[in-house]
């Protein structure tokens, strides 16, 4: 039997617990928190078995957007300590390489959805870490090779930030609707 994830499970953290943050980083890391809870709600009273249900055209599942989104945030938050090199050569990928990443957005049968929002909440308390505490949000890493980059360019931590939100949110989007076409359970609405 697949194990309920009731909703009354919480990964957020007590905010004494989190690093001390004012003014634009509180900003961001509230703007962050607020987007992590919509798409983590959408899981709420869900099974294993219903987390890895497709329930529209998209390949997209709701565990499978946690991991993702995982996933994303890690990559930057190691982008942002490390540079490009973290991230990898996007443009020497192959099938394999491709195929593993296809997989970020499944919950394979060998995984759990406790086990991926567990996964999820480690990473949101190293992110919203770095956050805190880098001694600068203006400075910048040449982005990594890829078709979607402009080449040369440079996002600094901030824009980083901005783009792991934009991207929690996207995904939350789509997990509403997930959700709502799995049993009619609304997030948003």
């Amino acid at each position: 039997m697949s194990e309920i994830i009731t909703g009354t499970e919480s990964t957020d953290r007590d905010p004494a617990d989190a690093p001390a943050a004012t003014g634009e980083r509180a900003d961001l890391l509230a703007l962050l928190a607020h987007q992590r809870r919509f798409l983590r709600f959408t899981t709420r009273d869900l099974t294993d078995d219903q987390a890895r249900q497709r329930t529209t055209a998209s390949e997209l599942c709701l565990g499978g957007l946690i991991k993702h989104v995982t996933s994303v945030e890690r990559h930057w938050g190691d982008f942002v300590l490390e540079g490009p090199s973290a991230m990898g050569d996007f443009t020497a990928m192959t099938e394999e390489d491709w195929a593993r990443r296809a997989d970020e957005f499944r919950l394979l049968p060998t995984e759990t959805l406790a086990g991926v929002l567990a996964d999820y909440a480690e990473v949101a308390r190293r992110t919203d870490e770095l956050v805190a505490t880098l001694p600068d949000l203006n400075a910048t890493q040449p982005l990594p090779k890829a078709p979607w980059f402009e080449a040369g360019a440079r996002w600094t931590v901030r824009r980083v930030v901005m783009h792991v939100i934009a991207e929690t949110a996207q995904h939350a989007g789509h997990a509403d609707i997930i959700r709502e076409s799995l049993d009619g359970a609304k997030s948003m609405g």
